[in-house]
């Protein structure tokens, strides 16, 4: 990876902001992701993400962190939070920003326990793939401390596929449609593409069951979007 994204945060942050990151899929046309957006403050948040950060407690991951936005305000609320994330350049203005335990790293490589687990700006994205997210959710759940919580919102974005007369267009051969390749491009540089995953919300809940873990749908946000609270299953 270039780190586009970790570049597009610090260039942000020193006063150099000149443009904005350009996202895409294999199924949507390109489209701005505006960087004072990813340096929001509470109150410009999406309801969905307002309502994690109330419901988290104790020992905090954030998972994905960017910036650093969501950990300074939990910081800020007096909780402990380490915040990982991929991007070098993530990492180095989190850090800049003040949020204290910030660590360059894959959630798959964190071995610490938590009581609350982030997952954040459609958390189910670093799954990947449908077939990965078992492995994803063992590894989480081995993570929380006794009545731990993953806090995780995504998107089913089944209406993408809809055509102007409410039909869907989904090819029931291929992949699940939640399942998208993610390209990003950054003052005429593009990052190499990478795999990213919606999941809507009955798959995520049976994937929870057959790991042991219980899903909770905690609010629905805007747009088809959703939050979700995952804990060990009592039996």
């Amino acid at each position: 990876m270039k780190d586009l994204f970790g570049k597009a945060l610090q260039d942000y942050f020193n006063n150099n902001y000149t443009e904005d990151l350009i996202t895409s899929t294999n199924i949507s046309g390109a489209d701005d992701l505006p960087l004072p957006y990813l340096f929001r403050s509470y109150s410009e948040m999406p309801k969905l993400e307002q309502k994690a950060l109330q419901l988290a407690k104790g020992e905090v991951l954030d998972v994905g962190c960017g910036s650093g936005s969501h950990s300074l305000y939990l910081q800020e609320k007096g909780l402990s939070v380490k915040a990982i994330d991929i991007s070098e350049g993530a990492v180095r203005v989190a850090k800049s920003r003040g949020v204290m335990r910030v660590v360059q790293q894959n959630i798959l490589e964190e071995t610490d326990m938590f009581d609350t687990i982030l997952l954040l700006m459609n958390g189910t994205g670093i799954f990947q793939e449908l077939s990965e997210v078992s492995k994803y959710l063992k590894h989480l759940k081995s993570l929380l401390k006794t009545n731990g919580q993953i806090l995780m919102d995504s998107s089913d974005i089944q209406y993408m596929y809809e055509d102007d007369d409410g039909g869907l267009w989904i090819d029931t051969n291929a992949n699940y449609y939640g399942e998208l390749d993610y390209y990003l491009s950054y003052k005429g540089e593009d990052e190499v593409p990478m795999k990213w995953l919606y999941l809507d919300f009955e798959r995520l809940q049976q994937a929870c069951e057959s790991v042991g873990l219980q899903c909770e749908k905690m609010m629905d946000g805007d747009h088809f979007d959703y939050l979700s609270k995952i804990t060990l299953s009592e039996n």
